[in-house]
């Protein structure tokens, strides 16, 4: 589950190392689910290459919450490790190359590290990391206008706007694909307040 910390905590390599051959490595084409939403997820996920979103269905409408790039990892958290349905569909955007680490190995993984004195930290500093993402997602979510969420992607993660597809952007800042044009066209017209 750790596998993209491996840069931050180098003295864990030998962790590392070690259950690198019990990840499945995928080349998956785009459009690929990796989770079905309902389904206990039975995997981490860690992206080599390519994009991947995390999404529900809201009355036969799909509702992107979340996009994952490379050097990144993911799951259905909850579904993971309370054995609960996922709430998340997690699907591929790009052909993309992924790991999977199988449940079992990542629980005994994570056995072998709560003995390092380092563990703790790693875990507070990954877990207030997500946190403060969420809680932002969350808090703009409610307080800020689709253009001012559009403009935040737009001056903070322009990645985003480069490589997912406009239908995905609009579902993920909660408008229509025809809304998305219009936020899109007042800002090619300069006007950057709305």
């Amino acid at each position: 589950m750790l596998f993209h910390f491996r840069n931050k905590f180098p003295k864990l390599n030998t962790y590392w190392d070690k259950y690198m051959p019990f990840q499945k490595r995928q080349e998956i084409p785009a459009k690929t689910i990796l989770l079905d939403e309902g389904k206990i997820s039975q995997n981490y996920i860690f992206i080599e290459k390519g994009c991947v979103r995390a999404f529900f269905n809201n009355n036969g409408s799909e509702k992107t919450v979340q996009f994952f790039f490379e050097d990144e990892g993911l799951t259905s958290f909850d579904s993971f490790v309370n054995n609960v349905p996922s709430q998340f569909t997690i699907e591929t955007i790009e052909p993309s190359v992924i790991y999977l680490l199988p449940k079992p190995y990542v629980i005994q993984l994570m056995n072998e590290l709560s003995q390092e004195p380092d563990f703790a930290q790693m875990i507070l500093q990954m877990s207030a990391q997500r946190q403060t993402h969420y809680i932002n997602e969350f808090v703009s979510f409610i307080r800020d206008t689709p253009e001012q969420r559009y403009q935040n992607l737009l001056t903070e993660r322009s990645h985003i706007i480069q490589r997912v597809p406009q239908h995905y952007i609009a579902s993920y800042l909660g408008v229509s694909t025809v809304h998305l044009s219009r936020i899109k066209s007042k800002l090619a017209k300069g006007k950057l307040h709305f």
